[in-house]
Parts: C-alpha cells; structure tokens; sequence
C-alpha cells in the first residue's frame, strides 16, 4: 500500500484500520492519521446540538368524531438543520481538502509543486540514506538507476502524479532537500520552469515521460539534475 491508497481508503472511511506497515514507516501518512482524527473529533463537537424537544399539542376530538386540525405553528426549525448540514458539507470539504483527493490542477507543474507541499516532512536535512533494499522496492531498475555515491537520497516513496505512478524521492543538495519525481508515464512536450512560495525547479522531457525536480530558490539545480538524467533508464 502506498500513501495515496492510504489516504483514499482514510478519506473514504475514517475508521479505516488497514496500512499499520506502511503507516508504521512513513511519517507523512502517520501525520495525516492524526489530522484526520482531529477532524473527527471536530465533527463530534459539532454534531452534539441540543435539539429542543417536539411540542405536540393535544388532540381534542368535537362531538362528531373529527379530529381537530393542528395549528399552524410559524417557527420553524430549519435554521437548525441548515446549520447542521452546513456543519457536516464543511467537514467534508476540509477533509476532502486536507486529503488532496479528487484535487485537479490546470497544469502538471502546478500538481507538482502542490504534491511538494503535501509532504513536507520529507524535505529533511539529514545525511541518513534510505536503504537500498527499499530504493529498489520504490524505484525499479526500468525506471532507474542511481549512483548512491553521487546522489544522497534521504527519502522515496511511491506516489501518484495525474494518477500515474510516480516514484517520489529527496536528494540532500548543497542548500537543503530536493524533490525529484519520476515521471516514465507523464510526458511533456519542452521543458517547463516552475516557480512557488520560496521553490523552484524544471520538469524534463525523457522520452515518453518527464523528471520534476524542485528545491529551494538558492539550490543549484544543474549538478542534481544531471545525476538524475544520468540514471534515468526508461529513455534509453
């Protein structure tokens, strides 16, 4: 399970209780647990309205049997149930949000940089690499190759962009992570700059698919870059 399914099967069912392994070994996923339970939590606050209780008046029946017609009260309680079910869209929406499900984006590039921000905890300053066991496990040989003295890679995960796979990975660089996203099956027709709130980066063009890669506006890209492009095996 990778942290996409995660998150749909916990966006689709808070009580969701499968992805312990994969919840056990990525910190991002652990996080949005926690917020999801937050939100619960929020929505049980929200939902413990006092309701006052139905004032039924008597029936009194005349002499000939008929039963009395009920007055016509002109207090209404839809406030109440408008609000409620406000209360219960917006939760949704929040979580829906929170979740990036069902999210689109006009351009690739912007569902890069917006897939950067949703994993903030990858972007660690550390010199611990990830074990090969489990660079392999995420980024097969057809993808590609990496030379672990060249690149110091700290995180990889198996993510989604556009819905196809995309093996997520971080590079320490000289001023902090880079994000590189493996993209065999996303293709672009040039190259594309991107620009956001303190990043930049460049999507590629490799043959039939494309290599994002994002760090901070003082990283030196172009070293990075042709570490990657050198291992890319798709192409060849």
């Amino acid at each position: 399970m990778n942290c996409e399914e995660y998150r749909q099967a916990l966006a689709a069912d808070p009580a969701f209780s499968g992805g312990d392994e994969h919840v056990a070994e990525c910190d991002d996923c652990r996080g949005f647990l926690q917020r999801i339970k937050a939100l619960n939590v929020d929505i049980a606050k929200a939902l413990q309205i006092d309701v006052p209780p139905l004032d039924m008046p008597d029936l009194e029946r005349p002499g000939d049997g008929r039963a009395t017609p009920l007055p016509v009260h002109k207090r209404s309680h839809k406030p109440l149930w408008f609000a409620l079910a406000a209360t219960v869209v917006l939760a949704a929406s929040i979580g829906v949000r929170m979740s990036g499900v069902f999210q689109s984006y006009e351009t690739l590039g912007e569902e890069v940089l917006a897939h950067v921000e949703h994993e903030p905890a990858a972007l660690r300053v550390t010199d611990v690499p990830v074990p090969d066991g489990r660079l392999q496990a995420v980024v097969p040989a057809e993808y590609a190759v990496f030379d672990r003295d060249a690149n110091l890679i700290t995180y990889v995960n198996p993510c989604k962009v556009n819905g196809k796979p995309t093996p997520h990975l971080v590079i320490q660089g000289r001023h902090g992570p880079v994000t590189v996203l493996l993209m065999p099956q996303q293709g672009v027709a040039e190259e594309t700059l991107l620009s956001g709130d303190g990043m930049r980066g460049v999507i590629v063009p490799v043959g039939d698919g494309s290599v994002a890669i994002v760090g901070s506006i003082e990283e030196q890209l172009d070293p990075i870059r042709q570490n990657v492009m050198n291992s890319i095996t798709w192409a060849s």
